[in-house]
């Protein structure tokens, strides 16, 4: 077993870190001057000086692994960008998790990373056209709507919005919430998730759609805030859809195949996901020895005090294990395929979130005052992080999976 980066993973490992060191970094303290001036709700200047110079480095749409789409769908249509495999992403992605909004400037951030994904490999040559390009160009932004508030949605069978068919239209109603990235105003389109055959078997009622977000009927109601936070200019929305008409031609893949799409989609993403995590955890521990190195407390400086080489070292610890893990799992997608990566998937989706948050809080602790304020980012990246715990999936749906295929192995032998 050899852990040795080839050549091309690191190659892009640490073009991406120096991108953000030298050009992403400095750029902090206009990104919140920016933030804190005008309207909230618009795209930040800084990000947008930034893409051009991403995109001009080669790192642009770096998220996308080579694989083939399926065979009746439209695959003349070229994907745009450096296409990673899985583990060669995520060591990108751990890189653009030390700073939040760093995925946005190479065009590699949620939703619109997976949207691209399911249009790429389900989509028509038109619907390509129509949404995917834009995409890759960062002209646009995107929505994934599925969580509604009134069902547990952990469980998406649950999920009732409903998709009718009518001549050549689809007739969608229904109420969404998390819809996230729906705030944005460049956000043109969002992949929703109905029912389109309630007799059908119970993993076969669901469809995905493509949804115009200016179509007559759509009602952003609210931005939801994470506890507190409300993420502008991308943003948590609670969206209403009422007899909302769209082109037949806007389904995905066929009615009854939302959750081979769902299946397809999220794999992925959960990697970024916890790649970014694990980046977030890194900045954390830093920040925390930097600030144990700088302060005296009682006589001596805080990293003399013995809690702190425990908290510090099981930090490392942690860190490294649950790295293993994530790029074990994005190993396994490459050689074996997603299916095949389920249980490792499911663990690193629990592992790396919790891991995470201890070592910020932690990390909090050590700035005292200063560690739930605004100046640090800790509190914030706290919040974006618990919300991990519940996005694809939560921990209980995961573990229940791990578990699961753990009786499945020692299951008593029938006589």
């Amino acid at each position: 077993m050899d852990f040795t980066l080839t050549e091309r993973e690191a190659f892009y490992r640490d073009r991406v870190r120096q991108f953000i060191e030298t050009q992403i970094r400095p750029r902090i303290g206009d990104y919140k001057k920016q933030l804190a001036t005008g309207d909230r709700w618009q795209p930040l200047d800084v990000i947008e000086e930034l893409k051009p110079k991403a995109r001009e480095a080669g790192l642009w749409n770096l998220f996308m692994p080579p694989a083939p789409v399926l065979p009746h769908v439209d695959d003349t249509f070229g994907f745009e960008g450096t296409q990673l495999t899985n583990l060669e992403y995520a060591l990108c992605a751990e890189e653009m998790g030390r700073i939040g909004w760093a995925s946005e400037v190479f065009n590699c951030s949620a939703p619109d990373t997976g949207n691209m994904e399911v249009l790429h490999r389900y989509g028509t040559r038109e619907q390509k056209n129509q949404w995917l390009r834009p995409l890759m160009n960062g002209e646009i932004r995107s929505a994934f709507l599925m969580t509604e508030p009134a069902v547990a949605s952990s469980d998406a069978t649950n999920i009732e919005c409903d998709i009718r068919r009518e001549g050549d239209e689809y007739v969608i109603n229904g109420r969404k919430w998390w819809s996230s990235g729906a705030g944005d105003p460049r956000c043109k389109v969002a992949i929703v998730m109905g029912k389109t055959d309630r007799e059908a078997q119970k993993h076969k009622q669901q469809s995905m759609i493509l949804v115009p977000l200016d179509a007559p009927g759509i009602t952003v109601e609210r931005a939801l805030t994470v506890y507190g936070y409300d993420d502008a200019p991308h943003g948590h929305m609670e969206i209403e859809l009422k007899d909302v008409r769209i082109p037949a031609s806007n389904m995905l893949l066929g009615e009854g195949r939302g959750f081979e799409i769902a299946q397809g989609r999220l794999g992925p993403g959960r990697i970024h996901h916890c790649m970014r995590t694990i980046g977030a955890a890194e900045e954390a521990l830093e920040a925390m020895v930097k600030r144990l190195q700088s302060r005296v407390a009682f006589g001596k400086r805080l990293m003399d005090h013995s809690i702190w080489e425990q908290r510090v070292a099981r930090a490392r610890i942690d860190i490294d294990m649950s790295r293993l893990l994530c790029l074990k799992a994005a190993d396994m997608m490459d050689k074996a395929g997603n299916k095949a990566a389920a249980n490792e998937i499911a663990m690193i989706k629990v592992q790396a979130p919790q891991m995470a948050l201890q070592i910020i809080d932690d990390a909090v602790q050590a700035h005292g005052g200063a560690g739930v304020s605004q100046d640090f980012g800790l509190a914030a990246s706290w919040a974006g992080i618990r919300t991990l715990r519940l996005a694809d999936g939560p921990d209980e749906v995961h573990n229940r999976a791990i578990a699961r295929n753990e009786f499945a192995k020692h299951a008593p032998k029938e006589h």
